[in-house]
């Protein structure tokens, strides 16, 4: 296995291990985290040309397009899902996944919902455990998670521009 393959399976096997036992990640701080991850993808989708959406930066991988789609919808399918967010339905896939408008359109959604199921969770709700794909956790945990994964699939979208010799946007927190 490579060097990265075997880091990134010690960091998902390791991290909610550590993170469960970690005291409660302040809900202004995970707010300010959402805002970003929302900021972040719609910085790219404004960046790629839209001629572009569809191309791969490998034969193997998800097109830009999708991995967009994938980033956003993760946002929202764990904020229903796993967090028993209301019933909601999300702009249109085939939409978002042609269009710049469109993916922005459906990124602004799934953070527009995910915000709002955030910001309606009191303090007994946040400690409350739930099942994230088979680990085990509080609730305010999968928020942090979430931002993780979100912010993976926004990396692994550099190679897209990369491909076309363009310069990403600009990644920074501060």
């Amino acid at each position: 296995m490579k060097c990265a393959t075997v880091m990134l399976l010690a960091t998902c096997i390791l991290t909610p291990m550590r993170l469960s036992a970690q005291t409660e990640n302040p809900k202004e701080n995970q707010l300010k985290m959402l805002a970003y991850q929302r900021k972040v993808l719609l910085a790219m989708a404004d960046s790629m040309p839209e001629r572009l959406l569809r191309d791969k930066a490998t034969p193997t991988q998800r097109d830009f397009a999708q991995q967009m789609y994938h980033s956003a919808n993760t946002v929202y399918y764990i904020s229903s899902a796993v967090l028993k967010g209301p019933k909601a339905s999300m702009p249109d896939s085939s939409v978002a996944l042609n269009t710049r408008v469109g993916m922005k359109k459906f990124i602004n959604g799934a953070f527009d919902y995910a915000e709002g199921v955030f910001k309606s969770e009191n303090a007994t709700a946040r400690a409350a455990q739930t099942d994230l794909f088979g680990t085990k956790m509080p609730t305010w945990q999968v928020w942090d998670e979430i931002y993780t994964h979100t912010v993976y699939m926004a990396g692994q979208m550099v190679g897209n521009f990369r491909k076309q010799g363009m310069a990403p946007p600009s990644f920074s927190f501060f």
